[in-house]
């Protein structure tokens, strides 16, 4: 089944599935997790400012004057989403959706500040994700943020968010003010990761150089799983992943463009010596390792991705609470023809619980 517009005329504002398919809670490990879905502190908001530099914010800088007018709208309409647990926890419900993993808006990397000041707002971002945890804690868990603009203080706060704050991984931009996450300075974080065995989700904020892309939304629509295929394709093919062969990582929107289309990438890797410089692997052999979301949309897309991975590597999201998201992921993965109850369960949560490591925490709910 091919994706079917809801609302080809609405006001463009991200809605909760409709009451028809609002669906009872599960429990123990058929509890429905969300892995994508985003919280905002309005504190960091105020203390950041704006980029001095307006390219290092690339999804606002490219982008037209009609893309702006509309995402001014949809800022009024999502803020009481991005910041209230209690409308937050509402449209949960209706959704059927049982925990959400909270992670910061990607407009809350600010990675563009100075790196002292980039390390306040990192930790105050992190600290209204743990509070609003502790709002919810039967249904909420949570991803931290980190100030990449300074490796040895993001090695810190990736500690505390997991030691101190119970945070179960970290979201990271899939460029850092341009720079590629292979970058060796980045390095000690990705070790750091590895050693902790915590999540990286990997979320894009636009293509860093979308000049074609202005009109139309599609430093979004393009430019975001863009941004997230150009990640990937250097953590392979700089041989950062052989470096740390044990990193959990999950990319969001499917994992871009590069989940669907390995195969380009395989045949360079044996067609051409600079593809095989520094990967051992070809391509396809390092994302079978990875994890991907749900939120692509139609049937057909998930379905290549839960043949291709393993449905064990496809986790629930719905990015709310933005209007590029799935308000309604659990019909989407109904849609799948070939894919039993076991199946359907891990997706549907399953998979998150024990990626994260949250069956002591959301196991026994009932």
């Amino acid at each position: 089944m091919l994706y079917q517009c809801s609302s080809p005329a609405g006001d463009g504002a991200s809605k909760p599935a409709p009451a028809a398919v609002r669906r009872p809670r599960g429990k123990g490990e058929t509890l429905r997790v969300d892995i994508h879905c985003h919280v905002v502190s309005t504190a960091a908001s105020k203390m950041a400012g704006t980029p001095p530099t307006p390219s290092l914010e690339p999804m606002s800088f490219f982008s037209s004057d009609d893309s702006r007018e509309v995402n001014h709208g949809q800022a009024q309409l999502n803020l009481p989403k991005l910041t209230s647990t209690a409308h937050r926890l509402a449209d949960m419900d209706a959704m059927g959706i049982d925990v959400q993993v909270l992670s910061p808006s990607p407009a809350q990397y600010f990675y563009w500040a100075e790196a002292e000041a980039g390390v306040a707002l990192s930790r105050m971002v992190n600290d209204h994700v743990a509070a609003t945890i502790a709002e919810a804690p039967e249904r909420f868990a949570g991803l931290g943020t980190l100030p990449m603009q300074h490796p040895a203080a993001a090695c810190d706060e990736l500690e505390r968010c997991v030691r101190e704050l119970g945070l179960k991984g970290v979201e990271l931009g899939t460029n850092v003010n341009g720079d590629e996450l292979s970058d060796e300075r980045f390095h000690p974080i990705l070790r750091k990761a590895e050693e902790l065995g915590v999540l990286l989700f990997l979320h894009p904020m636009g293509f860093s150089q979308g000049q074609r892309l202005s009109t139309h939304y599609l430093n979004n629509v393009v430019g975001n799983p863009l941004d997230t295929t150009i990640a990937l394709s250097h953590l392979i093919f700089d041989g950062t992943l052989d470096r740390f062969p044990n990193l959990k990582i999950c990319a969001a929107h499917g994992g871009g463009f590069l989940g669907s289309y390995s195969g380009r990438m395989d045949h360079a890797w044996c067609a051409r010596p600079d593809c095989r410089r520094h990967a051992r692997h070809s391509p396809s052999e390092y994302l079978k390792k990875m994890y991907f979301d749900t939120v692509v949309f139609d049937a057909p897309s998930l379905d290549f991705l839960v043949r291709q991975y393993g449905y064990e590597h496809i986790l629930l999201g719905t990015d709310y609470p933005f209007d590029m998201g799935d308000s309604d992921p659990l019909t989407l993965i109904d849609q799948l023809q070939a894919v039993d109850g076991e199946a359907r369960q891990a997706m549907q949560g399953g998979n998150a619980i024990r990626l994260l490591g949250l069956q002591h925490v959301f196991g026994a709910m009932r």
